[in-house]
């Protein structure tokens, strides 16, 4: 093709971009100034329109993932998209259907955590929590100066301004690559909690999921809310600087986000040294990180060994991978006798997963790297899969563990000496806080009776010290991501200047406005084990483990569920779960 035909086709496609920026900017006023009556009508059509798409969106996405039709690992696409999409709609539309007053907040119960923050219980929240998710809990901790006599100020804030006072504004949405529910749901905070219609740009990487998302998101292209867009960089950096684009939200790389507000080589040099941004618009931004798994030491079993070993190998391989909180560096105790065991128990676990590709762009490159800053790179082998890359980072070395994400199969171990529970953890805290880039999400593997040991409080004091965004104890900070109650994204404080994470939280359907936390806990054991150590839960294997035998028959269930909650649906679930 000719440089002429390509500038014509370049700007034609351009001048379409411009055409849907024009219908957004027609559209704002009378999206920011909709009734709740309206958004909630608007949700429930989404659902339905959702639920026809799902299978063959799911169905795609396992495809173009290089998965099997008949994996199990198709679980993942319909758990981590028409899944999470859906709660993300029913949990909207409960909030706004109690907007009034705020009426939402009179179920959440509030308490005062150990280092003098409130806590709010987001979860369990309904009967559906107490049987589908058993055991799970999650808390939004707010920032300081936040209390429950002041919380319904500092709540849905956006809605304090009448509806016939909103402007409304144009959001950029930067859609992400890899999680099929992220691009959906980012659209939904700026649509639902600012009031801002959205053009959201695909990722190339998964641009395949624009058919279903215009399908299932049509209530909101009807009425100029939404626009769903494909193309590449050059599309991204023309609505960038579109003078009809008010605002920017993007889920990418830290590389990605510095190119949009700073520009690139020199020029960005000169821009941040002079604190000078070239785009001056706001952004917020998830940007992933090098996230940490903290095993403490402790009384495990065989047992306990082995489910937690499927765990951590959840925590990297799902997705093949490629999660921005894909557990990045493994923390370990040094003089623990079960340390061996529990490595060798996560390789054997590795080695016997379904088949799957590395199917994002770069990865083996990004192997190839981390295999040469590594002086003892082991491979888990996979029988059809390509090897899990594991490296010491050894203290010393030139840092470059700790400071790059590395968005494959691959990660970093850290040993930590002793034994004394509470002494290792806080100096595992401290080390991640110090020496890790980014805050997005951390996970503490502990059993019981060492919380016991170490105190509740105390143990909750030192939780209060681990700056991420979202914290997982004896969870993957994956399910926090799930759960879109729970807000998402960095620990507050970070800078254009210094972004790391990233800057704001999106999902957070409850709609608080100063979050500075999630954290989500779940069973040490699963059910039917955990009866022997008398807790009470019904949580057998998680259908997000890369283990789980059902999961695309559970992902497909838990999705119905959420369309048409009903009890006559929970027996299906159970006995797959509990086959699982």
């Amino acid at each position: 093709m000719g440089n002429a035909k390509k500038t014509e086709q370049a700007g034609e496609q351009f001048a379409a971009l411009d055409q849907d920026v024009l219908a957004l900017q027609g559209g704002a006023k009378a999206w920011a100034q909709s009734s709740v009556e309206s958004r909630i009508e608007i949700l429930a059509t989404v659902k339905d329109r959702l639920m026809k798409v799902a299978p063959d969106w799911a169905a795609e996405a396992a495809r173009q993932k290089m998965i099997p039709a008949d994996s199990p690992l198709v679980g993942e696409e319909w758990i981590s998209g028409p899944y999470a999409v859906m709660g993300a709609c029913n949990q909207l539309m409960q909030t706004l259907s109690k907007m009034e007053d705020k009426a939402f907040l009179k179920s959440v119960k509030l308490r005062e955590t150990a280092s003098g923050q409130t806590a709010a219980k987001i979860l369990p929240h309904s009967i559906w929590d107490h049987l589908l998710l058993s055991g799970v809990s999650a808390e939004v901790w707010m920032q300081k100066g936040v209390n429950p006599a002041n919380i319904k100020r500092n709540t849905a804030g956006s809605y304090d301004t009448p509806a016939a006072q909103r402007e409304g504004k144009v959001a950029l949405v930067l859609g992400a690559g890899n999680i099929a529910a992220i691009a959906p749901l980012d659209c939904f905070q700026k649509l639902f909690t600012e009031h801002q219609v959205v053009l959201l740009k695909m990722n190339p990487v998964n641009d395949y999921l624009t058919p279903f998302i215009k399908d299932a998101l049509k209530p909101l292209i009807d009425v100029n809310a939404l626009r769903v867009v494909k193309g590449g960089a050059d599309v991204g950096q023309h609505l960038c600087n579109h003078d009809g684009v008010d605002e920017i939200h993007i889920t990418g790389a830290g590389a990605s986000h510095d190119a949009i507000v700073w520009g690139v080589g020199e020029e960005a040099v000169r821009n941040k040294a002079a604190g000078t941004p070239k785009n001056t618009r706001r952004i917020t931004s998830e940007l992933g990180a090098v996230c940490p798994t903290i095993v403490v030491p402790g009384p495990w079993s065989k047992a306990d060994i082995k489910f937690q070993a499927g765990h951590i190998a959840t925590q990297k391989l799902h997705n093949s991978g490629f999660n921005c909180v894909a557990c990045q560096v493994l923390i370990l105790p040094e003089g623990w006798a079960k340390t061996d065991a529990l490595m060798a128990q996560v390789e054997r676990v590795m080695r016997d997963l379904p088949k799957r590709g590395l199917y994002y762009p770069g990865a083996s490159d990004r192997m190839s790297d981390f295999s040469e800053h590594g002086d003892k790179v082991v491979k888990f082998e996979r029988k059809d899969a390509d090897a899990c890359f594991v490296a010491p980072a050894t203290d010393g070395a030139d840092g470059w563990f700790e400071n790059n994400e590395v968005f494959a199969p691959a990660m970093s171990t850290h040993m930590i000496a002793g034994t004394d529970p509470e002494a290792y953890l806080r100096e595992a805290v401290a080390y991640s806080n110090e020496r890790l880039h980014g805050t997005l999400g951390a996970n503490i593997l502990i059993h019981p009776a060492t919380i016991r040991k170490i105190g509740k409080k105390k143990f909750e004091a030192i939780v209060a010290d681990l700056h991420y965004g979202t914290i997982a104890i004896n969870a993957w900070t994956g399910l926090g991501f799930l759960l879109a109650q729970c807000p998402w994204g960095a620990f507050p404080g970070h800078t254009l200047e210094d972004v790391q994470s990233g800057i704001g939280f999106v999902h957070n359907t409850y709609m608080f406005d100063k979050v500075e936390r999630s954290v989500v806990k779940a069973p040490f054991r699963p059910f039917p084990r955990n009866l022997l150590s008398l807790k009470f839960t019904l949580l057998p294997k998680p259908p997000w483990f890369v283990t789980n035998r059902k999961q695309h028959k559970i992902g497909m269930l838990l999705t119905r569920f959420q369309h048409k909650p009903s009890i006559l649906r929970i027996p299906r679930i159970f006995l797959n779960a509990l086959l699982g």
